[in-house]
This record gives structure tokens, sequence and C-alpha cells, in this order.
């Protein structure tokens, strides 16, 4: 008898060891919180004013953007050109492209540091990110535009977490209320609001108002924050997360609503989308998303 009880002994342990690796694992990939929403979602009606992202299926899978070989990151709508705006940081450049992924023109950027995210704000004004230095940096581009230098820009410094290489991650900018919203990757993850920046009266003083809630970030179940977008029909946020291969629809006070995976066999998709970096939605609710180094997607809802 004796033994036999060292092997089933061993074999407890290392039953042991294993359930609470994967216990580790799951609870560090946040799979508890994610499995519950997933359940709260199936059994209860959706949300009549959610975007619904379950609904959204691939239309362009991974194409890959011409001409750019660099880490493409963040993604914009421009609703006056029709286009989408997105930044290169190896070789720093402003790039403009069609909405179905091809390069329309570059505009080199000077002095920008480590430019991560860009937003639109309106007609020819968009607002650059130094992800390092938490710099936001307002920027005026018209059609005869050849480069862009920060040193002519106006500029605000958070200088919260400064250092490292989790800063400024994404950019959404709600027009209605003069909000910007600034996502930091994690260490920690943090959505900020922005008030009083970009400032449009430059003859009138203005004071910029700065909120967060780190409780309410601390309950997302996701792994970083790589890009936002909001949608001013709904008032909702959507953030996008790469390592958790995810996108999420947040509501006013921050509850997840809806989700879209970025994993082979959901939302038709083939393959997982690799590592995402950009989210932008434009006019008729459709959702565009860049992965570096280089691809480029779009998810539509169907038609009813």
């Amino acid at each position: 008898m004796r033994r036999f009880s060292r092997p089933k002994f061993l074999l407890f342990i290392l039953a042991l060891i294993a359930l609470v690796s994967a216990g580790a694992a799951a609870q560090h990939f946040r799979l508890f919180e994610r499995a519950w929403f997933n359940w709260q979602a199936w059994r209860q009606p959706m949300d009549e004013r959610s975007i619904g992202l379950a609904d959204y299926r691939v239309a362009v899978e991974a194409s890959v953007i011409d001409g750019l070989d660099d880490d493409v990151s963040a993604l914009t709508y421009d609703p006056v050109r029709k286009s989408l705006f997105t930044v290169t940081n190896k070789k720093p450049e402003l790039i403009e492209l069609s909405l179905e992924g091809k390069i329309l023109r570059r505009i080199p950027l000077v002095g920008f540091g480590d430019a991560e995210a860009v937003e639109f704000i309106s007609d020819n004004i968009y607002v650059i990110s130094d992800e390092r230095q938490q710099r936001l940096i307002k920027v005026h581009v018209d059609n005869d535009t050849q480069f862009l230098d920060a040193a002519d820009a106006e500029q605000m410094t958070l200088g919260v977490h400064i250092g490292g290489n989790k800063g400024f991650e994404g950019l959404a900018y709600d027009s209605l209320g003069k909000r910007l919203f600034v996502a930091k990757e994690r260490d920690p993850m943090l959505i900020y609001e922005v008030h009083g920046f970009p400032h449009f009266k430059p003859e009138k003083t203005y004071s910029v108002h700065v909120i967060n809630n780190p409780k309410r970030d601390a309950g997302l179940f996701v792994r970083d924050l790589s890009s936002l977008q909001y949608d001013e029909r709904s008032g909702h946020l959507l953030a996008l997360s790469d390592e958790s291969f995810l996108v999420l629809e947040l509501d006013i006070d921050g509850r997840p609503l809806s989700s879209l995976s970025l994993l082979a066999g959901r939302h038709g998709l083939k393959k997982r989308v690799p590592q995402a970096e950009g989210i932008a939605m434009d006019d008729d609710g459709n959702l565009y998303l860049t992965s570096e180094p280089n691809l480029f997607y779009v998810f539509k809802k169907p038609s009813p």
C-alpha cells in the first residue's frame, strides 16, 4: 500500500498546481469577469441604446496597407473628408487612408516624440498624443499641409505616471460635450476626461479640467487599452484592447454593454486579429480597425 501512496500524492500535488495555475491565468486575463458578462448579455435583452457589437461581422479582413511597413497605431474618422487618419511612430507620420485602407497622403511629424494616437476634433483640427511624454498636441491639417512641427502647435501635458512605454494609447472626442477622452494603456489602466483642451477661442482665458475614475476603470475586464472611439448617437464609448482581443462598448457610467471578440471564428473572422491598435467608426456605424504592423479591417452590421 505504501508503494502507491507517493505517486498518488505527487499526482494530487501536480493537479493542485495545475488548478491554481489555471485559476491564476484566468484571473490575469480577467476571464471570470468576461464569462460573467457574456452570461449576463445572453440572458438579458440588449439595451435599446446599445450599439450592439455582437451583431457586427467582418467585411474586410487583414487587408495589407500597401506602402506602409511601420507600426501603424491608432485610427480616427474624419466626417468632413470621409477618410481615416492614423499615425506611425518609428518613422513619425500622419497618414490619411481611404475607407478601403488605401494611402491617400503622408504628412511627416517633427518633434512629436512617440506619436501614438490621433483624433479628429473638427474641420481640419486634430489632436495627436505623445505617449511617453504624455503630451496632447493640437494640430491644423488642410489640403496643403506638407509637414507638422510640434513646436508650432498648442500643447498640454497631463504629467501622470510619466516614464515608461505605458502612456497615452487612445483618444476619443465628444464634440457636443467638448470632452477629450484619453486612454492610459495600463499599469494602471485609466480613461481620463479632459475638459478645456483643445481650446477654440484664443482671445479668451480658459482652464483645463481633468477627470478620472480609477475604481470604475479597474472594473473593466480587459488587460489593456489600445484605442477609444466615442459614438455621439448613443453617447457610448468603445474601448479596444489588443491583449484581450476585444472591443467593449461602455455606457456613460463605464458599464460594459456589448462586446466584439477579435479571435478566430468570432464575427466571421478566419484568423485572430494579431495586435489591434486603432478603432474608428464612420457616420453609418461601420467599424474600422488597424493592427500592427499594417493590417486593415472593416466590421459592419448586416442589413435588417
